[in-house]
Formats: C-alpha cells, structure tokens, sequence
C-alpha cells in the first residue's frame, strides 16, 4: 500500500494501517509509504494506558524499520476512561456499552508517537492526551449511531470526524489527536528533517 509514491521514492515510512492517520499525514504534503506491522497489541499486565501507547508506537515503528528504508514514523490512540482502555468493540452491543459509558462524561485520547531515523535511533517521541467530553446521550441516540456501523472499528466506539461529532459536547487540546496523529508535533518533527 503507498500514498502516491512508491517505496524506492519515499524517505518516510508510516507504520499504520489506519486510513485516519494516512489521511491526517497526506494533509501534510508529505510524500510516505505504507507498511502495516504485525504486532501484539495487547496491554501487558498492569500496563498503564499512557505506557500501553507510547510501547505500541514504538514497536509499530521498529516493526517496519529497515524494510523499505528511511524514516519511519509510529503511532498509537488509545481511548482512556477511568484508567482503562477501551478498545474497538467487538459488536453492536460491546459498542452501546461503551457509549453507555462515556455518555455526560469525560475521558482522555492518548496518541504515542515515535519518529525513528533510518538507522533505527528514535528521533523523536511523544504522548499526546486530549480531554474528550460526551453529552449526555439516551438510549435512542446510541442506538441510532451504533445502527450507522461507524463504531464498530473505532476505539472507544466512535469517530469524531465522522458521524460522532454530534456525540461530543467539548474538546480540550488536539483535535487531530483524537482522529489518531497530532499534526502539530509531528509536523514540527518532520520539517525540521526536511521531510515535510
């Protein structure tokens, strides 16, 4: 898979399978390969949800280091309420769950990135958190929305750039942060390289 060059032309490598986060990098204009990584992606024992983030964006990266080449760029989102990760629900009714949950409440997305050179030395890494507030939502709304298929391969159960704006009451620091990349570190990151 490749963003509009293939991999012998791209200095940069995205370690993600996500369309978000290929999406929010193409804003950018920078020129990237894709290279989704095989890894376990299940929080270790005690593993705190910031931890559990930051490690996954480092693995996703070094998974794909040394394959094409060049810059590789990892991340990470995690959705966090109450010191614990919800994931993407297995079914309509896991997703209701979680929309049942974070319904009138507050909760952190956390997005760990990490930037390693082509040598394999990470350049750059970071946790970015945003504070995401739901509205307070019936039994009705939730349904309605579970009944569009958007939650389903969502962490947390929804897409805030998606038809899950309208479930989302305020958002306090980086709304890219919550699609899956801050563009604004990783921007900063990639032109002080030349990379972007």
């Amino acid at each position: 898979m490749a963003e509009s060059a293939d991999a012998a032309s791209s200095s940069l490598i995205l370690a993600s399978a996500s369309p978000r986060r290929r999406w929010l990098l193409a804003a950018l204009g920078v020129t990237f390969t894709v290279l989704s990584v095989d890894i376990d992606e299940r929080p270790r024992s005690g593993e705190d949800p910031a931890a559990f983030a930051r490690r996954m964006a480092w693995e996703k990266a070094r998974g794909a280091l040394g394959v094409h080449g060049g810059w590789v760029l990892g991340a990470d989102t995690v959705v966090e309420l109450d010191a614990r990760i919800l994931g993407k629900p297995v079914d309509g009714e896991d997703a209701v769950g979680m929309l049942g949950c974070l319904s009138g409440r507050t909760h952190l997305v956390r997005t760990g990135v990490t930037l390693l050179d082509p040598s394999g030395v990470t350049a750059e890494q970071a946790l970015v958190t945003t504070e995401v507030s739901f509205r307070p939502l019936d039994a009705a709304t939730i349904a309605a929305y579970v009944a569009t298929g958007e939650p389903l391969d969502k962490a947390g159960a929804y897409a805030i750039q998606g038809e899950g704006a309208h479930l989302v009451d305020t958002v306090v620091g980086s709304y890219t942060n919550v699609i899956g990349l801050p563009l604004p570190e990783v921007a900063t990151w990639l032109r002080a390289r030349r990379l972007g």
